[in-house]
């Protein structure tokens, strides 16, 4: 049962530190200002982002902005253990419990808050135990450390196994229109029936990265909707995922005022059922079946 109620896109941190824009403090504190002010209130990070230091700067961010706490939401992610940024021989995953507490902790201190609204387990480990897992989340919740708990990249059959033990809420997946897959291999009906909200990282996939056939037959039927809709090719792709009834919330990782701004427009935008296939379509690059 979720206790957080998330905004309907999420903002994601990724990109605001050294692995990418190296955001100052008050471009930061700029950067959630605007957020929150265009309802984008929850912020998605993870402790390995920046090589473990994009936690910090935010945090210094939200110090400096004298927001007050309950006007945003805060997610992070751990299990992931980088050589960049700490001590590591090899990259590897840590699920035990003494890491999953310590390391919620430690992202606390450096997010400076008192509580993540929501903690994911980053990646899978074949060397996870359930039970283990559930212990640390029950310890955390009890001290009001975490209010919600989830996972990010997990296969079905690895949710049910953390599910058996513990409740999950959320599942952070791959999902757009260029990877679609979740939609196919019972990822997103799994998630519905057992009442787990998916959230989509990459939602607008690589339309605007990669220069392939695939994207140029996306591009080509964007011309169109973008005219027909008057939004641009984001906004359209954003509530592509969004019409999906699992209820995605897509995690934006643009620093870009502008397309910040213009985000939310996904949300009230109702895609017509013809136009959605016409992009499942082009990304196929055949008919449905």
């Amino acid at each position: 049962m979720r206790k957080t109620t998330l905004s309907p896109v999420i903002a994601g941190t990724m990109n605001w530190g050294d692995w990418d824009k190296k955001l100052t403090t008050a471009q930061m504190v700029h950067l959630m200002n605007i957020c929150i002010e265009n309802k984008i209130t929850t912020f998605d990070h993870a402790d390995i982002y920046g090589g473990y230091t994009t936690e910090a700067q935010f945090g210094k961010a939200f110090a400096d902005s004298k927001i007050s706490r309950d006007r945003f939401q805060l997610i992070s992610k751990c299990g992931i253990q980088h050589t960049e940024g700490r001590n590591n021989k090899i990259k590897h995953y840590n699920y035990s419990k003494e890491y999953i507490i310590w390391s919620v902790e430690n992202s606390l201190k450096n997010l400076q808050t008192d509580y993540l609204d929501v903690l994911l387990l980053h990646r899978p480990s074949p060397l996870m135990q359930a039970n283990e897992i559930a212990e640390a989340v029950l310890k955390l919740k009890s001290e009001r450390k975490i209010i919600d708990f989830g996972l990010s990249n997990f296969t079905t059959s690895q949710t049910e196994l953390i599910g058996q033990k513990t409740d999950i809420s959320y599942n952070q997946i791959q999902f757009s229109a260029t990877h679609y897959e979740a939609m196919l291999d019972g990822s997103l009906d799994y998630m519905q029936v057992h009442d787990i909200r998916p959230m989509s990282w990459n939602p607008l996939g690589t339309v605007f990265r990669e220069d392939n056939e695939q994207t140029r037959r996306l591009k080509k039927v964007l011309v169109n909707l973008v005219k027909k809709y008057g939004v641009g090719s984001d906004t359209i792709l954003l509530a592509w995922i969004l019409k999906h009834p699992s209820n995605v919330l897509p995690v934006a990782g643009t620093v870009n005022i502008a397309r910040i701004q213009a985000l939310m427009k996904a949300v009230t935008l109702e895609l017509d059922p013809l136009d959605w296939f016409a992009i499942w379509t082009e990304s196929m690059g055949n008919k449905v079946p």
